[in-house]
């Protein structure tokens, strides 16, 4: 899973903020999809 989350984070660019036009790290990639996760979780209770 580690390898995807890179692979991911190379093809994203950050567009707002002081680090836009960067790629995010592998770790923000990641928290990034378990606070989507958690969200869509407590929207369908």
């Amino acid at each position: 899973m580690a390898l995807h989350l890179r692979d991911i984070a190379k093809r994203l660019v950050i567009t707002t903020g002081t680090k836009k036009g960067q790629h995010p790290l592998p770790a923000t990639v990641m928290r990034m999809l378990r606070e989507h996760d958690e969200q869509a979780a407590m929207a369908a209770t």
